[in-house]
């Protein structure tokens, strides 16, 4: 075996050189995290078709092999709503067969798996280079106004029968008459109040002590009376593991859909973790992200689970209370152990107007209004890339939204490559001539006839040295091309040379840029 496929435990080894420093933000991050996990995976369970729990049983395996094997020190892994849609429709289009949807689901858990180890093995991470930095701008901020909009509802009280979270935002504001207002008030007191704590006092644990003191506020005043929603009870037990019953046909009916869950899964997963990277200063292996979704998709189909990839919000949420390593995401796995087993009744009565306040705090995190600036003042192409995918994200799909801006992104690339910068070096009798690309058969005609009109406007020139440092693997028509160049060029009596050039070569000349 190949040493690159050996498995690398890249979270073990991050936290076998922790630094405890970060143990009191991880315990927060962890029961904060768990505090929303909960009511957010069995909402994804029920999105998916599936019984409640089976939304819990998602994140009992996968959040320990994340731990082990994942490159990035914050993300969250399990359950999704974009991939319990997925989920859904995959599902619902095996209406004849004799499995039941529970082994379904666990065997497109296990089909995604696979596709992602393989993957893995072609070392096909590299395909996570077309995530440009303004992608990853844009859509963080596409992710965050999706989060603030999909708690509207929750925060108002208003309920919504609208499909998206523009239609659903669109709705609350159409009612905003029949607000509920002890909803309302809940809302906004934890909103103000982890605003009001993060200005004052960044390292207190705002997140945790605002659910709880909103989910005091219910029990006390027996508000859940009075119409407030609450989580409500929680199903009882721990995933029993097995292999889905399934049949050969099942198989091929799901794979199809499994690889378009990987597509959407893994580039959702990869998007989220680099974003978070480069907010906070460090990096995530591609290949190793692939290794990890795989295994975790595979241990969840043990667990009788659904697909699942990464959660942005929950990634916010560990952030803003202080997550460093994945160790926050073992505490939360330990919590919602605790909850499945002793717990139940306490989750039962926290306010959703309090979790939904807790997601628009973490989103408003992830806009990132300088780097947007930043953008806009070095090219705005890449600029217009960022708002492209922050509105394809946010009033489309997520998914169509960063297809349209990665499809944009190459395309900018391509031009670049088809008319790359120029810089002309002009003496007396000779002139340097540089073409910043590597020259290949969808450049080479520009380069011929951008190259002559330097040479038309220099007419006193004998000499014509073609600098190749940027020129690398020249294919059979870019060499053609040079050889046509060069005849030209004799005929009007000057001599090409092409070769590297040293920096001595254009002292006391004049430097031009096209």
């Amino acid at each position: 075996m190949p040493n690159y496929l050996l498995p690398k435990f890249l979270g073990l080894q991050k936290i076998l050189a922790y630094d405890r420093a970060w143990l009191r933000g991880d315990l927060l991050a962890g029961i904060t995290v768990a505090a929303y996990l909960t009511p957010q995976c069995l909402a994804h369970a029920e999105l998916a078709g599936l019984p409640p729990a089976t939304g819990l049983w998602a994140i009992v395996l996968p959040f320990l092999v994340y731990a082990l094997l994942g490159s990035s020190p914050q993300l969250s892994i399990g359950s999704e709503s974009g991939i319990s849609l997925l989920t859904a429709t995959a599902l619902a289009g095996l209406t004849k067969s004799s499995s039941s949807a529970i082994d379904l689901a666990a065997l497109l858990a296990f089909l995604v798996g696979i596709i992602c180890l393989i993957g893995y093995g072609l070392r096909l991470g590299f395909l996570a280079n077309l995530l440009s930095k303004p992608i990853l701008v844009g859509y963080m901020a596409g992710v965050s106004l999706l989060m603030m909009g999909g708690q509207m509802s929750n925060l108002t009280g208003i309920n919504t029968t609208a499909e998206t979270v523009l239609g659903s935002v669109l709705q609350v504001w159409q009612n905003l008459d029949v607000y509920h207002w002890p909803t309302l008030a809940i809302g906004l007191f934890v909103l103000i109040f982890l605003f009001t704590v993060q200005k004052l006092a960044p390292s207190f644990p705002a997140p945790l002590l605002g659910v709880l003191l909103a989910t005091g506020a219910v029990a006390g005043g027996n508000l859940e009376q009075a119409g407030v929603a609450v989580v409500g009870i929680i199903p009882p037990g721990l995933p029993q593991l097995g292999l889905p019953q399934v049949s050969i046909e099942d198989v091929k009916s799901l794979l199809l859909p499994a690889l378009g869950i990987v597509l959407v899964g893994y580039s959702d997963n990869v998007l989220t973790a680099r974003a978070f990277a480069s907010r906070n200063g460090y990096t995530v292996a591609a290949d190793q992200e692939l290794l990890a979704l795989g295994v975790a998709n595979l241990s969840n189909g043990l667990a009788h689970g659904f697909p699942i990839s990464s959660s942005a919000s929950r990634t916010a949420l560990g952030e803003s209370a202080g997550g460093k390593t994945q160790l926050y995401a073992i505490v939360a796995l330990i919590v919602v152990i605790l909850e499945l087993l002793f717990l139940r009744p306490v989750l039962a009565v926290f306010p959703k107007a309090a979790l939904g306040a807790l997601l628009v705090f973490a989103a408003t995190r992830l806009i990132d209004i300088p780097e947007f600036i930043r953008l806009y003042n070095f090219r705005r192409s890449e600029f217009g890339l960022a708002i492209i995918t922050l509105i394809g994200v946010t009033f489309t799909d997520i998914t169509i939204g960063v297809i349209i801006a990665v499809g944009l992104s190459l395309v900018e690339l391509l031009w670049r490559l088809l008319h790359p910068q120029i810089i002309v070096i002009a003496n007396v009798d000779f002139l340097i001539y540089r073409y910043d690309a590597p020259l290949c058969f969808a450049n080479a005609e520009d380069l011929r006839e951008r190259l002559m009109k330097t040479v038309e406007d220099h007419p006193q020139i004998q000499k014509l040295i073609l600098e190749t440092k940027k020129m690398t693997k020249n294919d059979i028509t870019a060499i053609d091309m040079l050889e046509e160049l060069r005849i030209e060029l004799f005929d009007r009596g000057i001599v090409l040379e092409s070769r590297e050039v040293s920096p001595a070569a254009s002292r006391d000349s004049d430097m031009l840029l096209y």
